[in-house]
């Protein structure tokens, strides 16, 4: 099984730029299935869960070719409507062929996606908004079972907002007889970014990036071409290789509107960055201090960034309270920093983080998830020797490249078996 090694107390600087990003791909990989024809996606990254992604369209009958970091899709009229278990459950977002199966055919067989390392995250607020749009529903055997001659506007209200349930009812809703309306609706740029392109191929939805999404149903779609937005948490994670190193890194091809809850928690710890339109640069510090951090949804901090924002916080001068709000299970990787000789006491959903500056030492440990994954190497490279961190196959579900872009900050990092 493949490691990483990481020497520390190297400063990183020089520019390097953000892929795209892996949960915008994903829904617009599945979106595809709402019109036959081909679909051509650009800037699209190099990932496990993209992968994964086509090897499921491909069981339903899609085919596919990817040069570089452009995607085409070639849908045809599909036979088969089984997302089967050995396919789901490698990643997630699987779910994500529900919507558009029933809006397209009327009928779907997807495998439950089950649990994850970091919390339960249950696929309730999909079903029950499919059932609103007058779906039959039956969950049996490890399979939802959905069927429905056509699928109905409707009014769905989210207890909570879900991004996954957003885009799945969303995509289900353009196909579907008369108006959805879709509130405590996910906000996050992702989501944004599968609705323009779901415009693009004829859809009306208005409202996207609000609390409240409206699609007028279509009676069919056409494909189109679009760019994949840039990833906001690769970049985060980037920016704070930079900044807990004490170097100057330049983050460019990125949205520095999608991160302004890193960028201020960055500023209020004492880091001076420079921002224009498609990037952002964290400049040299002497030393920051500590500051609390809460995970809310979008726009408020991400839950994706907690882990690599609390390995730079046991560089702080000073104590920091991290709260994690939106899974119950995401302070895995805080024994793993501990293990680097980290100051941390987790209570539950709240991390209490006493920094000391140069307290890290490096150790052998091991990636609990794809976040974790990207702590831990932030954490070697501020910590004294070379950290070896394993099972770095939850990198590559979700970082491009990451030890070939830190290599060219300075950063002197490898994988091995």
């Amino acid at each position: 099984m493949e490691k990483m090694l990481v020497k520390g107390g190297i400063q990183l600087n020089g520019e390097v730029h953000a892929s795209g990003a892996k949960n915008s791909a994903l829904p617009l990989l599945f979106s595809t299935l709402l019109a036959p024809g081909k679909h051509v996606f650009k800037n699209v990254p190099h990932l496990m869960d993209i992968q994964s992604t086509m090897v499921l369209l491909k069981h339903l009958g899609c085919e596919i070719s990817w040069e570089g970091s452009t995607v085409q899709v070639d849908v045809p009229e599909l036979k088969s409507f089984e997302a089967p278990y050995d396919l789901v459950r490698k990643m997630r977002a699987s779910i994500l062929c529900l919507g558009p199966l029933m809006a397209r055919y009327g009928q779907a067989k997807v495998s439950l996606p089950g649990g994850c390392a970091i919390g339960t995250r249950p696929i309730d607020l999909h079903l029950e908004g499919l059932k609103e749009m007058g779906a039959q529903i039956d969950v049996d055997s490890g399979y939802v079972f959905g069927k429905v001659d056509k699928l109905k506007g409707a009014k769905l209200i989210f207890e909570s907002p879900t991004v996954t349930g957003t885009e799945n009812l969303m995509m289900a809703a353009c196909l579907a007889d008369g108006v959805t309306l879709i509130e405590n609706a996910a906000k996050e740029p992702e989501i944004w970014d599968l609705a323009e392109y779901l415009n693009k191929m004829g859809a009306k939805i208005s409202g996207h990036g609000s609390s409240i999404i409206r699609i007028e149903g279509v009676d069919r779609l056409t494909p189109a071409e679009h760019v994949v937005i840039p990833d906001r948490i690769e970049a985060g994670t980037l920016l704070l290789a930079g900044a807990i190193t004490g170097g100057e890194v330049t983050v460019s091809s990125c949205r520095p509107d999608d991160l302004d809850a890193l960028i201020s928690k960055m500023k209020e710890s004492g880091f001076k960055l420079s921002i224009d339109e498609s990037s952002i640069t964290v400049h040299k510090n002497t030393g920051y201090t500590g500051v609390d951090v809460t995970t809310a949804p979008h726009p408020a901090f991400p839950t994706d960034l907690q882990a690599q924002f609390m390995a730079l916080m046991t560089q702080a001068d000073g104590t920091s309270v991290i709260t994690e709000t939106i899974f119950e299970n995401r302070f895995m990787h805080v024994q793993e920093l501990v293990r680097l000789n980290a100051d941390i006491t987790p209570k539950t959903r709240v991390a209490i983080v006493r920094g000391a500056p140069g307290s890290l030492k490096a150790a052998p440990v091991m990636a609990t998830d794809l976040r974790a994954s990207a702590c831990l190497i932030l954490a070697g490279l501020a910590a004294q020797g070379e950290t070896e961190v394993n099972r770095i196959y939850h990198l590559d579900r979700g970082y491009e490249k990451m030890e070939e872009k830190l290599s060219k900050l300075g950063a002197q990092i490898c994988r091995k078996n």
